[in-house]
């Protein structure tokens, strides 16, 4: 395939992540307009979230060995389709109940399908070029974050929160077309199964390598997840300040994403990951000293953002250079990592809060990326690589 239709599929399937990103997060900005519509407390449509990152964890790896054998590009359009139909039972929805059962579907598509757009990526890429596609194929979701949450948000509270989701539908259907014009037939990506993911949950260096995901990200969250709080306890700030410091950490998402597929190219994916788990442990305690000046404050939440969401690519040049065999089991098994990360760090974020209040958050996210340096080493060694 020529290198021009190369990236025509590369960013085919960045776009369609920003779809994917959108309809997993909206649900965030939407949970007010939706607990006043429902006649529900706000907490227990927040708890959707919960319900979609669960299934997410579950199912991904599960779906994407049970549908191995199947073409890539009609995987894809599957997984799309499903996640659309998702997001359209919510936009529809008439009981809390139905929304959780909603949640679980988009979940289902999502988890097919990201996990495969990573392994499309991978195989399309040219050799020591694998790094740039994959943070190219990602990028989408986390433009997602500065882009299609909030607009997905304004108009969920322009025009009622069922819209904000029937957005996510109407954005999927010309990412299918592409999909299924743009993406070739035939790609020789090696088929998984049931077995295959069974022996790599069974190889205790792969999984090690994979769970990282969950350490760095973990760190992260313990502070991400009360961010708003945070910045609202120590530095005084309302709806502006708060929403242009969650602006700030989504373009610094972006680029962290970007500069991660260069740094992995050219550094290497284990050096890169030791660089950026120890960033992370240096720079959140800062979090911990506020108040500082506002530059201050929007530049670390910047740096902060910049070297948390470089890791991705690297991570998966990582793990891929590990079990090249099975692609799309460790993809998705990573993908899962993602969110059992998030979970974690905000259980133990919550802890800490709790306990010393908000300025052990900081701190403790530091010690959560000592910890993500440390089972970078030991990987490494157990690994061999």
């Amino acid at each position: 395939m020529p290198e021009g239709d190369h990236r025509a599929v590369i960013w085919t399937l960045s776009a369609s992540n920003f779809v994917i990103g959108m309809g997993a997060f909206v649900l965030i900005g939407l949970v007010a307009p939706m607990a006043d519509g429902l006649g529900i407390p706000p907490a227990r449509i927040g708890a959707a979230m919960t319900t979609y990152a669960l299934a997410y964890a579950v199912l991904s790896p599960v779906l994407v060995a049970l549908t191995g054998s199947l073409g890539r590009r009609r995987l894809l359009a599957i997984a799309l389709a499903l996640f659309a139909g998702g997001n359209l039972m919510t936009a529809v929805a008439p009981s809390e109940t139905v929304i959780h059962l909603s949640r679980i579907v988009a979940a289902a598509g999502a988890g097919m399908f990201t996990p495969v757009t990573s392994s499309v990526a991978s195989a399309l890429a040219a050799p020591g070029k694998q790094g740039a596609a994959l943070a190219a194929v990602i990028i989408g979701l986390t433009v997602a974050q500065v882009a299609g949450v909030p607009v997905g948000s304004f108009v969920g509270y322009t025009f009622g929160w069922r819209a904000g989701f029937g957005l996510v539908c109407l954005l999927s259907l010309p990412c299918l077309w592409l999909i299924w014009t743009r993406v070739p037939r035939g790609l020789s990506i090696p088929p998984a199964g049931l077995s295959d993911l069974g022996r790599t949950l069974s190889n205790g260096p792969a999984m090690l390598a994979i769970l990282f995901t969950a350490t760095f990200l973990g760190g992260i969250y313990v502070v991400y997840t009360y961010l708003s709080p945070l910045l609202t306890d120590t530095m005084g700030y309302t709806r502006n300040g708060v929403t242009a410091a969650l602006l700030v950490f989504g373009v610094g998402a972006v680029l962290g994403n970007i500069a991660g597929g260069w740094m992995a190219d050219r550094l290497g994916p284990v050096r890169t990951l030791l660089i950026l788990s120890a960033g992370q442990m240096l720079t959140m305690p800062l979090l911990s000293l506020l108040p500082f000046a506002d530059w201050a404050v929007f530049a670390l939440i910047g740096v902060w953002s910049i070297l948390g969401w470089s890791f991705m690519a690297a991570q998966q040049v990582r793990i891929l250079g590990i079990l090249p065999e099975r692609p799309g089991v460790v993809l998705s098994l990573n993908a899962a990592a993602i969110y059992i990360g998030a979970a974690v760090g905000s259980a133990v974020g919550a802890v800490a809060l709790g306990r010393a209040g908000y300025a052990a958050l900081g701190l403790t996210g530091g010690v959560v990326a000592a910890g993500a340096v440390a089972h970078v080493l030991i990987s490494r060694r157990i690994s061999g690589r």
